[in-house]
């Protein structure tokens, strides 16, 4: 069993010492928690376009040291978001994993960036490797936002043996019901545990949609935000993600066509 933690958490047009002395204060609040989550590009805010070249950092900037120092102080596992990481002169929208020792496990560059109405895919250079990552207290899929229109990175992480899925997301409130829908199908199409971390508040004159949640793998939210800063928090059985697949086994019965 262990107890996971979604940050939903309000950004900031004030900056990025804002944002990382919030930051600070909610993994602070969280007790007794294995897995923390943060949201996407948390630090700056996702709708700051113009500040991606000037505040991006690289592995070791500010942001993820911060990060690294909250998750050997809590002892526990921290998917760290996402920030705008530089890697020479190309931009990406990178997440970490963190272990309880304050040490970075696995990273993920967001794969499909997003075009519509954002400048994402103009800016950054797109990650080009799945990443699932085995720890002693599960099996970890790292994904960000607009991956979870694209059902096929999440049934290769699943046959990567994927037991939870980890999500940092900006996503706006425009399309709610389709972030409402695809955490929970995510997770119910490959029987296995889902957990999100979306932004909240209102950002860049944008307004987040909140409502980050976890999800079981029948594609049941245990538990789910409003729209408003919260830290949401449940404690999970990844074994039943196993016996899902062996009390209805769709996900053995796939047919590849």
């Amino acid at each position: 069993m262990i107890k996971v933690a979604s940050i939903q958490m309000v950004i900031s047009d004030e900056g990025k010492n804002t944002n990382l002395k919030r930051a600070s204060e909610l993994i602070d609040s969280v007790e007794g928690a294995d897995l923390i989550l943060l949201p996407e590009i948390w630090n700056i805010g996702y709708f700051a376009f113009n500040s991606y070249r000037n505040e991006g950092e690289e592995l070791e900037g500010p942001t993820v040291s911060l990060l690294k120092e909250k998750a050997a102080k809590k002892s526990c596992y921290v998917f760290g978001g996402s920030f705008v990481r530089k890697s020479g002169d190309r931009l990406y929208n990178t997440s970490v994993l963190i272990n309880p020792k304050g040490e970075v496990v696995a990273q993920y560059s967001k794969i499909h960036l997003f075009g519509f109405d954002s400048e994402e895919a103009k800016l950054l250079t797109r990650g080009e490797e799945i990443c699932v990552v085995k720890t002693e207290i599960g099996a970890f899929g790292l994904s960000t936002c607009y991956d979870l229109r694209f059902p096929e990175l999440y049934r290769k992480m699943a046959l990567m043996g994927a037991e939870m899925f980890l999500v940092a997301s900006a996503w706006p409130v425009p399309r709610v019901e389709a972030w409402l829908m695809l955490n929970r199908v995510r997770a119910l199409e490959n029987q296995v545990f889902l957990a999100s971390s979306n932004c909240a508040g209102m950002n860049r004159g944008k307004q987040y949609v909140g409502r980050s949640m976890i999800v079981d793998p029948w594609g049941n939210p245990m538990v789910m935000g409003g729209d408003e800063e919260s830290i949401l928090e449940a404690k999970i059985d990844l074994a039943k993600g196993h016996s899902a697949r062996e009390i209805f086994p769709a996900f053995k019965d796939r047919v590849l066509i």
